[in-house]
């Protein structure tokens, strides 16, 4: 990626009502955001119903990441949560007309797509780490979704 568009991006970013941007193209990851906190240094803190991670740096950060955001076990309910690893918007089913990936009770396998999220036009297919059973789905179709944002709950 050149110079010239991420300083394109950067611009965007910041006349935009994003908070946070993550941009990965092979080895190369952009990230930044308006937060007061950043996502490497920040634990997750628990809340009632959600579990909020936020990170920071001045506007942008290119520094390559070496570690996915470690999937968080919510205050309220038992089980596992998958966790939304970018910012965008979720989708639940692969198309209008389709039905939902999954529903609450249906059977997931790790490795198993779950949702998709759209970034930037791209849409990222969002996998289960765990085998289990959905227990509960904690956003709605279409929902704008934040990095670290519990997406799924599985026994």
């Amino acid at each position: 990626m050149e110079i010239k568009e991420i300083k394109e991006l950067l611009n965007q970013f910041n006349d935009s009502s994003l908070t946070e941007f993550d941009l990965r193209e092979g080895s190369f990851e952009l990230y930044m955001n308006k937060n007061q906190t950043s996502r490497q240094t920040a634990a997750p803190v628990q809340v009632e119903q959600s579990v909020e991670t936020a990170s920071a740096a001045p506007l942008a950060s290119a520094a390559p990441m070496d570690s996915e955001p470690a999937p968080v076990v919510a205050s309220k309910g038992e089980g596992k949560v998958i966790t939304s690893p970018i910012v965008g918007i979720v989708y639940l089913q692969p198309s209008p007309e389709q039905a939902a990936y999954k529903a609450v009770g249906d059977p997931v396998k790790q490795g198993e797509t779950v949702c998709i999220i759209e970034a930037m036009k791209l849409l990222n297919e969002i996998t289960s780490d765990y085998d289990g059973i959905i227990t509960e789905i904690l956003v709605e179709n279409e929902d704008v979704v934040e990095y670290g944002q519990p997406l799924f709950r599985i026994s």
